[in-house]
């Protein structure tokens, strides 16, 4: 009888392993052993987000396995994700869920663990690390439960069958993520950075680029709720400068993303100097070129983008809005960056957006900002599709991720490495 255990982690800024849970044990299977493992959530962000894709079960210590009596039927998986914050009545979170993950493959790494591969893309119901609070517009790391029932022995090479008596949740494991290290800066502001590898890196000093996350990214203060993690796991937009591709093509590059205390938009003349804090804190800390420093960002971010280069005019050396909002967020109010702060803006800009973003149409936005800019470049896509999935049309960050928007044959990486201040 298949039997199973659950081991609940909270997905915080920096956890660990999970603390040791009691199981009860169980009967093994006749001429069998029994022994309690531990297991790691492994997790890509795909370009629609963070999803769990596979799970490792800590199975080396118990010593060589026989491959061929792991398959996809030796375990099951259940995941439940619910909200870390309370959710009030009447209001709606998306990507919950409480279901069975389906296993896709069963396979043993080259450290002797056990890999169950689950089944996940873009788009697909469960799997998602992430959930949206539609009336906070917010996006939080949800509290993941997974559930592994053993549904029959696997054997070692001595032929000796295992069971497993008990298994314990670990951390959430995503090597992408987890190269941008944790920090705070001296207003309290936090943020992550990747710093490039010896391999990466060339000579002297390297550029830094400066990602700024969309609303649905910053914190929650008035719930307690300021993770450091959604501004890396909700989309690529900062892990796509971190690529080894673009690792390459800057020579190697510090990229940091800070988290704003809110979003962007409620004041980006406030945030604005804690953003350069971070950047000048950088700048004397680490080998930072200053002619080399670049920000891009997406929707809130492409507004703050714009906004720290009107601010600062001899800090970037180029920008990269994407989606940025620039127009009133609502009918009749303060436009959130005016006609002569565009015309003033002497960064090199080059703005990317799509056709059918409705969340913020291009036409007020984005073009009205590229007629604006003298030099500026823009890009306009008529969907956003990637690997054959069409995403919502405001999720043209997606294209910057992947170094795709390209003029007269130079894309975008390659033109923003070009840049000096």
């Amino acid at each position: 009888m298949a039997t199973p255990f659950s081991r609940r982690t909270l997905l915080t800024a920096g956890a660990g392993a999970a603390a040791g849970l009691s199981l009860p044990g169980v009967a093994a299977y006749a001429g069998g052993q029994t022994s309690r493992v531990g297991f790691t959530l492994d997790a890509l962000v795909l370009d629609g987000g963070e999803q769990v894709t596979s799970i490792t079960l800590d199975t080396a210590r118990l010593g060589p396995i026989d491959p061929a009596t792991v398959t996809t039927g030796t375990f099951s998986v259940h995941a439940k994700a619910s909200s870390p914050i309370p959710i009030a009545p009447g209001d709606v979170i998306f990507s919950e869920y409480d279901l069975d993950r389906p296993v896709t493959a069963a396979r043993i790494d080259r450290r002797g663990n056990i890999v169950l591969d689950l089944s996940y893309a873009e788009g697909q119901v469960g799997g998602g690390t992430l959930g949206y609070i539609v009336s906070k517009g917010r996006n939080v790391q949800l509290d993941l439960v997974y559930t592994i029932t053993q549904n029959a022995p696997f054997a070692l090479r001595n032929h000796r069958p295992v069971t497993i008596s008990g298994f314990q949740q670990g951390r959430l494991s995503n090597p992408e993520v987890d190269a941008f290290s944790y920090h705070v800066s001296g207003s309290g502001m936090k943020y992550r950075l990747y710093s490039p590898t010896s391999r990466s890196a060339g000579r002297g000093k390297r550029p830094l680029v400066v990602w700024l996350h969309g609303g649905g990214e910053g914190a929650s203060l008035p719930d307690n709720y300021y993770d450091n993690e959604t501004t890396l796991r909700a989309n690529r937009g900062a892990l796509g400068f971190a690529t080894a591709e673009a690792q390459k093509i800057f020579s190697g590059a510090f990229v940091v993303a800070p988290q704003s205390t809110s979003f962007w938009l409620e004041d980006g003349p406030r945030f604005a100097p804690l953003i350069l804090e971070i950047i000048r804190d950088l700048a004397r800390r680490h080998p930072i070129d200053l002619d080399r420093i670049y920000v891009a960002g997406c929707s809130n971010g492409g507004y703050m983008s714009l906004k720290m280069t009107t601010i600062y005019p001899e800090v970037f050396a180029a920008s990269v809005p994407i989606c940025g909002v620039v127009a009133s967020l609502q009918p009749g109010g303060p436009v959130m960056i005016t006609d002569a702060e565009l015309a003033r803006i002497s960064t090199p800009t080059w703005l990317v957006t799509s056709l059918d973003d409705t969340t913020v149409p291009p036409e007020p936005n984005t073009i009205h900002a590229h007629d604006l800019i003298a030099d500026s470049e823009m890009t306009l896509y008529d969907h956003v599709i990637w690997n054959g999935h069409q995403f919502p049309g405001h999720w043209s960050w997606i294209y910057v991720a992947r170094n795709d928007p390209s003029i007269n044959s130079i894309h975008i990486w390659e033109w923003m490495r070009k840049q000096r201040r």
